[in-house]
């Protein structure tokens, strides 16, 4: 899986580089090495947000496109936030493709 890191107000430091990709780990076990995923970190500057801190995940898999947006007053808890809701979307994604698989395999075919 692909992983590119941009920051929009917010410089991107290893630190938060190697959050992204320790999180992310979880969900590229999950999905095609052809997956690319964005995550975007940018900061509110707007003083009266209190939740300025944003952590945005696109994941674009064959056929679909799966987002995750999380904001709080942390950088690191928004990328977990994120990366755990766009996890559940995965498995949910994964669990889908599976049921329709099987159902089209059990159906009766006709001669």
């Amino acid at each position: 899986m692909r992983i590119s890191v941009k920051g929009r107000n917010v410089t991107v430091g290893d630190e938060l580089r190697e959050r992204v990709d320790k999180k992310s780990a979880k969900i590229a076990r999950q999905v095609s090495a052809l997956a690319e995923m964005e995550v975007e970190l940018s900061e509110e500057r707007n003083p009266s947000i209190r939740d300025s801190q944003v952590a945005e995940i696109t994941l674009h898999l064959k056929g679909v496109t799966l987002r995750a947006k999380e904001c709080s007053d942390d950088m690191a808890h928004s990328i977990n936030m994120a990366s755990d809701d766009l996890a559940r979307q995965v498995k949910r994604h994964r669990d889908r493709r599976r049921k329709r698989r099987e159902a089209h395999r059990a159906s009766p075919r006709l001669a």
